[in-house]
């Protein structure tokens, strides 16, 4: 039938061929090549004599030619290298076998073409070569035509018995070889050999068409168990396949990882073949390739895993381990499975166990902390302890089971394993989960113990206890039982008796314990112990800047609970002047700021000493300066402290320091701070506006002032519509001029409520009894009697509401606005009439009475 050649499938023959021995076989190769030249050159120079061939320039019977031509020349070098050393037979007939093809590939390609002259004498001639390579009698590869990717070439001359090898599928030039695409009508038992040698060359020399013939051939052979362990060392197979595996392409790479997965499994020896350092680094270059090669590669390795030698040397070569958990982690189940396996395999190894922790694969490393030797324990701890891990890493530890046995090492074990499990535990308490762990374990009543000992030997674990300690005080959950303990006055005492390193640890744990919502009695308690004039000192450290921030942080803690003049009589004026440079100080972070603007935040605002102490210290523009420079980054305590501060500059009742603020910028920082700040830094910034203008009414210029009647206005004291006058931002403060109304109503219109009263009393500083009318009339024009409303029925602080009822009181005195919004505002004044605070009530019957809704006479009133 027709068939077009297409895959090379390989199969060993069953038959052997029959050789008859002629008196010319008793002859040596090596002559026998010699006479065969001879023959052969005579043939070569008429086929390029032969005009014919070069008339139909046929490229296929050209390149058959020139193949011939290149063999020859192989085989002519042979011969005479031969005269000189002695030549192994089985190369010789390698040669003339090779010869052998290439005559068969020029008679192939000029069959349907032209008829060679002598054409009988060239078939003779390659029929005797081919006998001469057989008799060895060495197995054969069969390939059927239907599969093979080339066909007979002349069913005229081939007589029954006869086999040759003939490349076909498209002319292939690499290595002098060439291959034909041909329709040929064959006969299914029709058979062509090739045998192991042939094989074993295509794959060592072969393109990439002739290798995965060749592969596909040999995997079959090594499948029938038609090779014997000695062929795999005679034909040196394995170095073979290991050199081709690693310049191969992906499919032909697959093919020979699965012929090297059969050959572990035939022979130890191969194994042991295989376990060679440098076919170990090619074989683990696969497992960082794609999924299916990755899966082949992997179970390799782990067939050749109970080689002692694999197990010694693949932990060592780069990369390894690394790929082997990242394949465990993977999708692939079989492939996670013998990663596993191998990577067990390989955990004998301590060092290879630390590899593994490092990538991510835990198992070993918790072996050994469970039931190594002391020293195994140790060298895994110190690990821990040094290791760069990520914070799921820290949690999947503790999950598998590293705190358990660490904190076992350091109860019971000696000096060293104390101090490398404590420094392994430090490591792992940045895990809140594994904090619960640890005191879970106990732990913290001998971390305490260890903490305020006084025996030489241990002082060195102090370090990593006071570390722990911290993490675990940090936790808001459990910090708690520090604050049970009662141990923060025992760690302030110790803080001017330790290293720079503990001390940081220490207020870390203080500042932790101190913010717990639950520890007042703490505070209180370090308050009368002195604890504020211990930590002074380190307000002026300069080396270690952790410490001065520690400190600064636990001051201000502690000083947000005191009573006024308490903080007085505990910070003397050299004290804020500390506080104050270090504000103004370029060298200082945000956050050391944030602390010392909130120490001095927590002065009583009416201590008129206090605010002179700071304007001899000019500590104004420095809180000017600071807002004003203000960036996404700029931490929210620091504007919060800053804006609580300005308060005390902003007070109603001097106004000579009002004046020196707003000519320092103050109203147009304090207008930014509402679009910008959080909702405390709002609030207090809308509390100083609300002080600020309180006292634009009676600064303002009155437009029937004989003055004004005489001269023209300045020119940045233009008409005021809430305070009839001429108004601006330094001579009257006024909101209005600075542009605060819409923030002001935007924190009304918003969801958060905490800046709500602060901003209604500075709406309410737009009705005083003066302008009511003015201001009620700019309120409704603003878009502020709804929010008022919603604040009202929302009910978030008491204050607020009287605020808020307040204002409406003034609004709802315009019949106007009475009709515009009494509909909307009776029903939520009828339900605080019914269910809000007692205190309301008054005013909430005056408003229903505005809205004819109540009689005057109601005993609301």
């Amino acid at each position: 039938m027709n068939v077009k050649a297409k895959t090379l499938i390989l199969e060993v023959s069953s038959e052997q061929q029959s050789i008859t021995t002629t008196d010319d076989s008793m002859d040596s190769p090596q002559e026998h090549l010699s006479e065969f030249m001879e023959k052969l050159s005579s043939i070569l120079t008429e086929l390029k004599d032969d005009k014919r061939l070069v008339m139909i320039s046929n490229p296929q019977i050209q390149k058959a030619i020139e193949s011939l031509e290149v063999d020859f020349r192989r085989a002519k070098s042979l011969v005479k290298s031969s005269r000189i050393s002695p030549v192994h037979d089985e190369h010789i007939e390698q040669v003339i076998q090779t010869l052998a093809r290439s005559l068969g590939l020029v008679l192939f390609a000029s069959h349907d073409v032209v008829e060679i002259n002598k054409k009988a004498e060239i078939e003779a001639l390659r029929r005797d070569m081919m006998k001469m390579s057989s008799v060895n009698n060495k197995p054969n590869l069969i390939m059927s035509s239907d599969d093979s990717e080339f066909s007979s070439y002349d069913r005229g001359i081939m007589e029954e018995d006869d086999r040759t090898t003939i490349y076909v599928d498209g002319i292939m030039e690499e290595d002098d070889r060439i291959t034909l695409d041909v329709d040929e009508i064959v006969e299914e038992d029709d058979k062509i050999t090739l045998d192991v040698d042939d094989v074993v060359v295509q794959i060592k020399y072969g393109d990439d068409k002739l290798l995965k013939c060749a592969l596909n051939g040999l995997k079959s052979l090594v499948l029938d168990g038609m090779i014997t362990k000695e062929g795999v060392h005679h034909e040196d197979m394995i170095p073979i396949l290991f050199n081709r595996l690693s310049s191969s392409k992906t499919d032909h790479r697959l093919i020979i990882l699965r012929i090297l997965q059969v050959l572990a499994t035939q022979h130890d020896e191969n194994k042991e073949k295989m376990a060679e350092m440098g076919n170990l680094s090619i074989l683990v270059k696969s497992l960082g390739r794609d999924l299916e090669e990755q899966k082949e590669a992997v179970g390799l390795l782990v067939s050749l895993s109970d080689v002692a030698a694999v197990r010694r040397r693949v932990g060592r070569i780069h990369g390894c381990i690394v790929m082997l958990v990242a394949i465990f982690n993977g999708d692939d189940q079989m492939s996670s499975h013998d990663a596993a396996n191998l990577l067990n395999s390989l955990s004998g190894n301590t060092q290879y166990a630390l590899h593994m922790a490092e990538a991510g694969y835990f198992k070993p490393l918790i072996h050994y902390l469970n039931q190594g030797s002391d020293m195994s324990k140790i060298l895994m701890a110190t690990a821990i302890s040094r290791m760069e891990l990520t914070d799921q890493n820290k949690a999947n530890l503790g999950q598998d089971g590293a705190v358990e046995p660490l904190v076992k090492m350091f109860t019971s074990g000696n000096l060293e394993a104390k101090q490398s499990s404590l420094n392994a535990l430090h490591n792992l308490s940045a895990s809140k989960a594994n904090v619960q762990r640890l005191i879970k374990s106990g732990i913290v009543a001998t971390l305490l113990q260890l903490l305020f000992s006084v025996t030489s030997v241990l002082m060195t674990l102090r370090e990593p206890a006071s570390a722990i300690l911290a993490k675990i005080a940090a936790q808001s959950e459990v910090g708690i039982v520090l604050v049970k303990q009662d141990v923060a006055q025992q760690m302030i005492s110790l803080l001017h008796l330790t290293s720079p390193v503990i001390q940081c640890h220490l207020l870390e744990a203080l500042n932790a314990i101190a913010a717990c919502s639950n520890a007042s009695k703490v505070r209180r308690k370090m308050k009368e112990n002195g604890a504020v004039r211990l930590l002074l000192p380190f307000l002026t450290e300069s080396r270690n800047t952790k410490i001065r921030n520690g400190a600064l942080n636990l001051i201000y803690v502690l000083s947000n609970d005191m009573q006024d003049g308490e903080l007085m009589e505990q910070l003397e004026e050299m004290h804020q002047n500390t506080l104050i440079n270090i504000v103004s100080s370029s060298s200082t972070t945000d956050d050391e700021k944030a602390a010392a603007v909130g120490i001095l935040s927590n002065f009583p605002v009416s201590d008129k000493n206090v605010t002179d102490m700071f304007m001899r210290a000019n500590l104004l523009p420095i809180l000017v300066s600071i807002l004003t420079s203000i960036t996404s980054t700029t931490p929210h305590l620091l504007l919060d402290n800053v804006a609580a501060v300005l308060i005390r500059f902003t007070l109603p009742s001097d106004k000579k320091l009002q004046q020196f603020s707003v000519e320092n910028g103050v109203i147009n920082i304090l207008v930014k701070l509402l679009t910008c700040g959080s909702i405390v830094a709002k609030c207090r910034a809308a509390t100083s506006l609300a002080q600020l203008s309180q006292n634009s009414l009676a600064l303002r210029k009155s437009r029937k002032s004989r003055w004004f009647s005489c001269a023209p206005p300045h020119p940045t004291h233009t008409f005021c519509q809430v305070h009839d006058g001429h108004c601006s931002i330094k001579s009257t403060f006024c909101l209005v001029k600075a542009g605060a109304m819409p923030p002001l109503v935007q924190i009304l219109q918003g969801n958060e409520r905490a800046a709500d009263e602060a901003a209604l009393n500075c709406l309410a500083t737009f009705q005083q009894d003066e302008i009511w009318e003015n201001g009620s009339n700019y309120l409704v024009k603003m878009s502020c009697v709804q929010p008022i409303i919603k604040i009202l029925e929302e009910g978030i602080s008491l204050k607020a509401q009287e605020k808020s009822l307040w204002i409406l009181e003034k609004i709802f005195r315009v019949e106007a606005y009475r009709v515009e919004y009494g509909e909307y505002a009776q029903v939520v004044l009828i339900d605080l009439a019914q269910n809000g605070d007692s205190l309301l009530k008054p005013t909430v019957a005056k408003l229903l009475a505005q809205l004819e809704l109540l009689q005057p006479q109601s005993s609301y009133f």
